[in-house]
């Protein structure tokens, strides 16, 4: 998806340069082996990742590199915050489930957001993986990509842990809850 016109100014390109190497020196146990140098090169080239991270730290995900892709040369950033990040909860999973509440419609659903700030909603390969490197969604929970054949039934997917364990749940994807919100990845 290309995005047109979404370019951050100097001053706020500046400041999300430096959270994000703050960030990132303060957790080096989810990237031990990559150098922040290299990585500043890569976002001073991506413009447009620049402005999906602005969108994922604005909205509460405190976005920070958990690894690097081998096969694509890609760096990961996955949503670290705590909790569900804030800014993206009380959403129905999909379009098709807003649509379909007839009273009380959330604002927005977790895949349009995701789209629209041109981040991936993780998988339940992607959360199981970010869990590696903390625990996160330990009062919250996540919806995470659901497979075609579970959400063509109504239903979809969400993630969180609990007793020291990640769990896997299902829910109509329609639903929506204030502690429910969606964690995303991009590759830069």
């Amino acid at each position: 998806m290309k995005i047109e016109n979404r370019k951050l100014s100097p001053e706020i390109r500046g400041e999300l340069l430096k959270t994000l190497k703050m960030r990132f020196e303060m957790n080096k146990k989810r990237h031990h082996n990559l150098e922040w140098t290299t990585l500043e090169k890569r976002l001073a080239t991506n413009i447009e990742k620049l402005w999906s991270l602005n969108e994922m730290e604005r909205t509460g995900g405190e976005p920070d590199v958990i690894g690097y892709d081998e096969n694509s040369g890609e760096y990961l950033f996955y949503d670290c915050s705590a909790e569900s990040p804030s800014g993206r909860r009380s959403l129905c999973y999909d379009r098709e489930a807003q649509d379909s509440r007839k009273k009380n419609k959330p604002e927005n659903n977790a895949i349009d957001m995701a789209a629209a700030m041109a981040i991936e909603i993780l998988t339940e390969e992607d959360y199981r993986e970010l869990q590696k490197h903390g625990e996160f969604d330990t009062k919250t929970s996540s919806w995470v990509k659901t497979p075609l054949k579970i959400r063509k039934l109504g239903g979809a997917l969400f993630c969180d842990r609990r007793y020291d364990t990640v769990f896997v749940y299902h829910n109509g994807a329609e639903t929506y809850y204030a502690a429910r919100g969606f964690r995303g990845l991009l590759r830069v």
